[in-house]
Parts: structure tokens; sequence; C-alpha cells
């Protein structure tokens, strides 16, 4: 299973300042976050993480693009092989991104990592694709927006990942934690809430609503 590891830029300067950055938007948000603080953080002159990046902006941009790449190689890998064999994969994602969790989760909520949101909606249509051929009815909407509203709930599990340890009686970082949070997805993925009846009575009761 795939880490957030290092290509032969991670021997460098370049990536010491890219993981700085990460944690000062993580911890401060990008406004916030000073080149200055984020060179001192890395080690490093203010000059030179202008000279790597340009701008706050670019560097975000930066981070984003490598956060993109790791999350491209999980995905690649999950598809390849989607049971588990040698590690948990839940808990595999979460040892990966876990330095960088504060980061998505202050920028989501600041409107921010569009980049990253947009790849794991196009990653969720490449699932869907597979997984609508199984259907035996037609989807009540159109893929792009199933993998949409699907990603943002996926996310929701960093973002709340206080209070969903706190829920769970045990912190989803921990062994016990991911194995749990595994147990609960695939119960959930595996188990709907209602019966397609059901939910084919209720969308035609959406649309006499609309038509009203």
């Amino acid at each position: 299973m795939a880490r957030v590891e290092a290509d032969f830029e991670d021997l460098t300067a370049r990536a010491r300042i890219r993981d700085a950055a990460l944690r000062q938007f993580g911890e401060l948000g990008f406004e916030r976050a000073t080149i200055r603080g984020i060179a001192e953080a890395a080690g490093v002159s203010s000059g030179l993480v202008r000279h790597h990046f340009g701008s706050k902006e670019e560097l975000r941009e930066e981070c984003e693009q490598f956060l993109i790449k790791a999350l491209r190689r999980l995905n690649d890998e999950t598809r390849a092989d989607p049971r588990p064999t040698e590690v948990n994969p839940v808990g595999a994602a979460q040892q990966a991104f876990g330095p960088y969790q504060p980061y998505l989760a202050r920028a989501l909520a600041e409107g921010r990592a569009s980049a990253v949101f947009d790849e794991m909606v196009r990653m969720s249509e490449e699932w869907l694709e597979e997984a609508d051929k199984a259907r035996p009815d037609p989807p009540f909407a159109g893929r792009k927006a199933r993998a949409t509203v699907g990603t943002a709930m996926s996310l929701a599990v960093p973002v709340l990942h206080q209070h969903i340890s706190r829920g769970l009686g045990v912190d989803l970082s921990s062994p016990e934690g991911s194995h749990l949070l595994a147990l609960v997805l695939l119960d959930l993925y595996s188990h709907p809430t209602i019966t397609p009846e059901t939910a084919a009575s209720l969308r035609d009761a959406l649309e006499k609503l609309r038509e009203t």
C-alpha cells in the first residue's frame, strides 16, 4: 500500500518547505500563515522559499499537487487489489495522510483544496462506473453528482476526526480505530438503510413536489 513518501525531491530543502507549509496552513490557515513562518519551520531562508515556489499561493498549489499524487497512488493500488491482504487499507490511508489531516480539514472548511476535492470526485466516478454495471436499476442522479456528494461525505471523517473518535470511543488514528472504522464503512456501504422500493417511492414523491 502506497504512502505519502519521498521522491528524490524529498531529500531536498524543497520538500522540507512543502511539508512545513502544509503544517503551517493546517495550524494557522492560509491567510495567517506567512512565508517567513514557513521558512523558519523548514529551517531555510524566506528567500529560498520564494526561489523554489515564488509566492504563497504557488506554494499552496504545490502542496495540493503533492497530496493529489499520493491519492492517485493509493487509489491505483486499491483498484488493482481491493481486498485487504497485508494491511488495512483504511488504516494505511489514515497513516499516510495523518500528518496532513489538519491541512485538509482547514483548507476544505475555508473553501480551498479545490484541486484535491476535484481529484477525489474523479476517482469516485471511476469506482461508480464499475459499481453501476452491477446495479439492477438506473441511478436517481448522474454519476458526477453522486461522486461529488459521496466525496464530501467521505471527507467528513478526517474533518470530524475528533468528534468521530469520541463517538466511537477510540482514537481513529490508532490501529483499533482504523479497524473499527473499516468495519463501520463496510457495513454502511453493504447494507442500505432503506429498500430500493422505498427509495423509488420517495423519489416519485419528490418529483411530484417539484412539479407543483
